[in-house]
């Protein structure tokens, strides 16, 4: 498990994970930035971030790439049919048979996996403890890290679609049912109040947690968020639309990787995207 966690978190305990796995969700919405998922995925090794989270279809992508040095990978081991405009009738979040297996055939540091709270679809969350708790031993026997992404959303006629909920206790409440389920890292959504965060990281109980990025923001917004939840203890973060769809996605992985490895200032970071 250590082993495998050492090649995911840099040598400091910190990590900037790249996700690229949206195409797995079915959303046409998702793929901007992504058509063309080889030239993606050689430009974002070539920027150098620690991880990137791909799934079981797209990892050769980036493990063909030669020599050592290319960044590690996460293999994102659930699908969900969550994130439309509307809850379809029938939603779920699978995972893929023989994750952790096939997770092993493809060189994976960590795989990944959703923690569900969906108002009005209590059934998901439980299909999510169902994931994890079948994910968790054979993890532990195949020296496999385990990242838990606890997300909450805001309810679908409130919010109109896929919105996560920024309210600090439902989140410390997922984050902490996760690591009790036995997550090994967690990647969780930062709360409405940046300067509460480090409740969140406390409640996480030593196992770090990495912060999402969600929808597309601006340079600014972005950095300066990404500064504050370092400064609050996070462990790094796992950006994808604010990666991917950005106009310069190597610019931006360099100015996330100068805030969280070497403690840039977000006016540092700006300049490093011109």
């Amino acid at each position: 498990m250590k082993a495998r966690l050492n090649r995911f978190l840099a040598a400091d305990g910190k990590c900037v994970n790249v996700a690229v796995d949206h195409g797995y969700f079915g959303e046409a919405a998702f793929l901007g930035g992504i058509e063309n998922m080889p030239e993606v995925i050689r430009r974002l090794a070539a920027a150098g971030p620690d991880a990137i989270q791909l799934t079981i279809g797209m990892a050769e992508l980036l493990q063909a790439i030669p020599g050592k040095l290319k960044p590690s990978l996460v293999l994102r081991v659930d699908t969900a049919n969550i994130y439309g405009k509307q809850l379809p009738s029938v939603p779920f979040n699978k995972i893929i048979d023989q994750a952790v297996e096939q997770a092993s055939r493809v060189d994976a540091a960590a795989i990944c996996a959703n923690l569900f709270i969906i108002p009005g679809c209590p059934e998901v969350h439980a299909q999510c403890v169902d994931n994890i708790n079948r994910l968790k031993p054979v993890c532990d026997q195949a020296g496999m890290p385990l990242m838990v992404e606890p997300l909450v959303f805001q309810p679908n006629q409130i919010a109109g679609g896929y919105m996560v909920d920024g309210d600090l206790s439902k989140i410390m409440t997922n984050v902490r049912q996760a690591v009790e389920l036995g997550a090994d890292v967690i990647k969780a959504d930062p709360s409405d109040d940046l300067g509460e965060y480090h409740r969140v990281v406390e409640v996480a109980s030593g196992k770090p947690v990495l912060v999402r990025g969600g929808s597309k923001a601006a340079d600014e917004e972005i950095l300066s968020r990404t500064k504050a939840l370092m400064e609050q203890g996070a462990a790094g973060v796992v950006y994808g639309r604010n990666v991917i769809q950005h106009a310069a996605p190597g610019k931006m992985v360099n100015a996330l990787m100068a805030l969280v490895h070497q403690g840039w200032n977000v006016e540092q970071a700006l300049e490093l995207m011109k």
